[in-house]
């Protein structure tokens, strides 16, 4: 499909997006790295989680009260493979950052490392903290819990979040082995994105109270806060196709996301009091990096990595199709694309920027999609 959409340069957008983080009293080194996480995810063509939720999961929930811009990050406990981190409500990609960091320098030294951080919110693709092992040569796994939507095998109530199940790999090809999803068949930044071109949700999905679905995007999204509505695990609705086995992955997230630290889970997560009013969402995440220096060898690693999609892409193709895909391939194409062009930005979004800049006072930003 040909791309309709204005393009705006990398850099503008991201200059863009760290002085209205820092207007919104986000230290200007840690807009930086929140800036980096959000289009990454636009760089991989992830639109659900990058400028897409700029302004509604990170500035109105600083605005609202529910996410804190400074982020005082307390370490609880600290080994030499594991950490236990407290984000004490603040941005949660600045928390995993800084934990990737420490696990990363740890799993150098002993060849694995693991960690978990509570108190904490959105800490945006699970994909760029996995990347960073990658990026070391190493192997990144990582998930997150999130405000309940997902609703257990012959469920209708929304229970678990979307809990994304995240491995990168190294591998010998430009581009790495990159898994990242969620364990639910789709997401709600995939829903936000639908209602902002106006697009029906597909059908099936979605499981209301009725046991019937729902495709009306913002109505979704409007009855999922209600908990009238949830969203179905991978493999959809009951056993036949295979759900319990996408309700099982979302669980284990939700248990690695809340155990490890004694964090809070599931209904606790809603982001709602009692009253029904705003409150911290306090989710959690968990990190492992595995060192393949301390196996056969990060070289031997990379080649079979290598070998084995390089023997995928060249199996059997069915009837009609041109290609088959390995994880990470898509997203690597995605930049290849973009990386000149810059960010595709829909009419919601350029909406969003000049009210952020007249609003903020940044008026030495000129967009090109302003006429």
């Amino acid at each position: 499909m040909e791309e309709t959409r204005p393009f705006v340069s990398w850099d503008l957008v991201h200059d863009f997006m760290v002085d209205v983080f820092v207007k919104y009293g986000v230290p200007e080194e840690d807009a930086r790295i929140c800036t980096d996480v959000l289009l990454e995810s636009d760089r991989r063509g992830i639109e659900s989680h990058g400028c897409n939720r700029f302004k509604p999961i990170y500035l109105d929930r600083i605005k609202n009260g529910t996410l804190l811009p400074k982020t005082e990050i307390e370490i609880v406990k600290d080994t030499p493979c594991t950490v236990v981190m407290d984000a004490h409500n603040g941005m949660g990609m600045v928390a995993s950052h800084k934990m990737m960091e420490m696990l990363i320098e740890k799993a150098s030294k002993y060849g694995m490392a693991g960690g978990t951080i509570f108190n904490s919110t959105h800490y945006g693709i699970a994909g760029y903290w996995t990347t960073m092992a990658e990026k070391a040569g190493m192997i990144g796994i990582s998930g997150t819990n999130a405000r309940p939507s997902v609703a257990p095998t012959f469920g209708v109530e929304p229970m678990m979040g979307t809990n994304p199940l995240t491995f990168t790999m190294p591998t010998d090809e430009a581009f790495p082995f990159n898994f990242d999803c969620a364990t639910s068949i789709i997401q709600n930044g995939k829903i936000e994105f639908y209602a902002r071109q106006g697009k029906d949700t597909p059908a099936g999905l979605v499981v209301s109270k009725d046991g019937g679905t729902m495709t009306e995007s913002a109505t979704i999204l409007k009855e999922m806060r209600a908990g009238n509505v949830a969203l179905l695990p991978l493999g959809g609705l009951g056993e036949e196709t295979g759900g319990y086995k996408g309700y099982g992955f979302t669980t284990i997230v939700e248990i690695l996301s809340s155990a490890l630290a004694g964090g809070p889970f599931m209904k606790a997560l809603s982001g709602k009091d009692e009253n029904g009013n705003n409150a911290m969402y306090h989710l959690g995440h968990f990190f492992f990096v595995i060192n393949p220096a301390f196996f056969m060898g990060v070289d031997t690693f990379k080649k079979t990595a290598g070998d084995i999609c390089r023997g995928l892409r060249n199996s059997t193709k069915a009837p009609g199709q041109e290609r088959i895909y390995t994880a990470g391939e898509k997203e690597y194409m995605a930049w290849l694309d973009r990386k000149d062009k810059g960010v595709p930005v829909g009419e919601s979004i350029q909406k969003e920027f000049i009210q952020l800049r007249d609003e903020l006072g940044l008026t030495k930003y000129k967009f090109p999609f302003e006429k």
